[in-house]
């Protein structure tokens, strides 16, 4: 007077295994386990996304500009660092970033910064899922027309005087 999801001895039998007469079945394979996203995967995604805005010069302030510059030039030192000046704190669900950023001389501040806020949140919400419930958007300097650049990269500066 056994049932078949079960043996004599109360373990579940091979149709319980199966799933036949379980109690609740098995959830969908893709939804099986758990999926994370590392800070420094939003950071690089949002640092991206921001500099495909128009009007955005650079990401991180001056000086962060200036350590990853020479940081980039020293032989065997990282590639250039995407992620400089966006700052992500990212929860099971949700994300929220901070950026700094260095914008052209003659574009509207808020204009930019409203594109790179739209930019941002597509690019983060459709590659991880995660919901992004805000970009708070730092403007620490504006590149005008006759400045050199601070990157060792720019003719003007590898210039020997």
């Amino acid at each position: 007077m056994t049932d078949d999801s079960s043996s004599d001895f109360g373990a579940p039998g091979p149709s319980a295994a199966r799933g036949t007469h379980s109690r609740s079945p098995l959830p969908d394979p893709a939804d099986r386990g758990r999926t994370t996203v590392a800070d420094d995967v939003v950071e690089k995604i949002a640092g991206l996304a921001a500099r495909e805005v128009p009007g955005v010069h650079a990401l991180g302030s001056g000086l962060s500009r200036t350590f990853g510059a020479v940081r980039d030039r020293v032989p065997g030192g990282s590639a250039k660092s995407v992620s400089r000046g966006v700052k992500a704190e990212v929860g099971e669900v949700q994300t929220a970033l901070d950026l700094e950023l260095v914008v052209d001389y003659g574009v509207s501040i808020r204009t930019v910064a409203r594109s790179v806020r739209e930019n941002v949140v597509s690019a983060v919400e459709r590659m991880t899922g995660l919901e992004v419930v805000e970009v708070n958007i730092a403007v620490t300097d504006v590149k005008l027309p006759d400045d050199y650049d601070e990157e060792p990269d720019s003719p003007a500066s590898s210039r020997l005087q």
